[in-house]
């Protein structure tokens, strides 16, 4: 249960660090079986790359049918123009997604274990849904960057109520590309929604088009265990991993079931 103080935090800053919110037990099990899982995995011969410029954001229908999968996407300088592996297949993924939270045993069994819907509910949330799940490994040296962005951009809703859980699997720092946010940026109106077109495919529907405030980031380097709370209105980035260290994170957002989510959102599930 959260503190009034740190409701209050959540409320000012748009974020929430909280540190010792994993254990290492659970957390050893989310990464072991991300490695079975990859283990297991055959990469098809056309690789789904997730391309970590928002704008350039992947939308073929491996993507766009991932919300209801447990699906593999790889980074992009895993793969040379040939279409040729640069790294081992254990160094190639990007992300682990979007479900895993509800199909695969071990995750589901973690996650049920950490509650992040009684976090939800103290936060406004009145009938939380965990919608989407994400194994994010920033691999050594190719991880890449996140550009600034707001979670709500990708799970609308009417009002919006998506909120973000974020857990460093381990320890999250400059070097190898950990969250950085505008504190006090969830006060910023939505810029943008990513959406499926008329025509097929997706696109970004442009909500507000001022510019982001000219103020510089705040780093959020964490340590193995902690959670990151994250309004869905709150623009957050993080830079690529050039490091030799791997910045493995598991994340999670709730959407309020109470709220109207949008028909034409990227993310649709039928679980």
């Amino acid at each position: 249960m959260l503190t009034s103080k740190q409701i209050e935090e959540f409320d000012q800053n748009g974020y929430l660090v909280i540190a010792d919110y994993i254990k290492k037990n659970q957390r050893d099990a989310l990464m072991n079986r991300a490695k079975e899982l990859i283990n297991d995995f055959e990469p098809p011969s056309s690789h789904s790359v997730f391309t970590t410029n928002e704008q350039e954001r992947t939308s073929d229908e491996y993507f766009l049918s991932s919300g209801d999968q447990i699906r593999f996407f790889f980074e992009e300088k895993a793969i040379d123009k040939n279409g040729n592996f640069t790294v081992p297949k254990q160094q190639s993924i990007n992300k682990i997604g979007h479900a895993q939270h509800e199909l695969d045993p071990i995750y589901k069994k973690v996650i049920s274990e950490l509650n992040f819907p009684v976090i939800g509910k103290q936060l406004g949330i009145k009938n939380p849904r965990q919608l989407q799940s994400m194994h994010i490994f920033k691999q050594p040296s190719i991880g890449g960057e996140v550009g600034l962005h707001q979670d709500s951009t990708f799970l609308y809703t009417t009002p919006m109520s998506c909120i973000g859980f974020w857990l460093a699997l381990e320890d999250a720092n400059i070097e190898n590309g950990c969250l950085q946010a505008i504190t006090g940026g969830h006060s910023i109106p939505l810029k943008k929604r990513f959406k499926l077109a008329a025509n097929g495919g997706t696109e970004f529907e442009i909500l507000d088009d001022s510019p982001w405030p000219n103020q510089s980031l705040d780093l959020l380097e964490v340590k193995a265990g902690s959670l990151i709370v994250l309004h869905g209105q709150l623009p957050h980035y993080s830079a690529a991993n050039t490091s030799s260290r791997s910045r493995q994170a598991f994340s999670l957002h709730l959407v309020d079931q109470n709220c109207q989510y949008a028909e034409d959102n990227w993310l649709q599930s039928l679980i």
